[in-house]
């Protein structure tokens, strides 16, 4: 029980260290409307996906150095059930980032394909 009861708390340590060091990325607050938007707004808008999407991979790297430090800390004893926590939870906060990632740039695509489409359609 003690041993159980270490592990859990270990485990609760280890997210709290995670939260603390690695920031969660934000998606741009804005994504431009393709239908109104400038040639100068779309490449703001373009240049703001590729910033979240660096900071996103920071993230990732940061998510993976922690989970490497939580399961050395964890020593050689660590029972399997700790170590396979320490790793759903490093999954968990993973895809979460990169479905946050895939939704935020399929928005900006779609404005893209409006802006293109728009475009196209003045020149008819």
């Amino acid at each position: 029980m003690k041993i159980r009861l270490l592990s859990c708390l270990l485990l609760a340590s280890v997210c709290s260290l995670a939260q603390a060091e690695c920031s969660y990325p934000r998606p741009p607050t804005k994504t431009p409307n393709g239908l109104s938007a400038t040639q100068e707004e779309m490449v703001a808008g373009m240049s703001a996906v590729k910033e979240y999407n660096a900071k996103v991979t920071e993230y990732l790297a940061c998510l993976d150095e922690e989970m490497k430090v939580a399961i050395t800390n964890a020593g050689p004893e660590a029972a399997t059930d700790l170590i396979e926590r320490i790793k759903a939870n490093n999954a968990k906060k993973h895809n979460a980032a990169i479905e946050a990632l895939e939704a935020h740039a399929a928005r900006f695509n779609e404005e893209v394909r409006n802006f293109k489409s728009r475009d196209k359609d003045k020149k008819s």
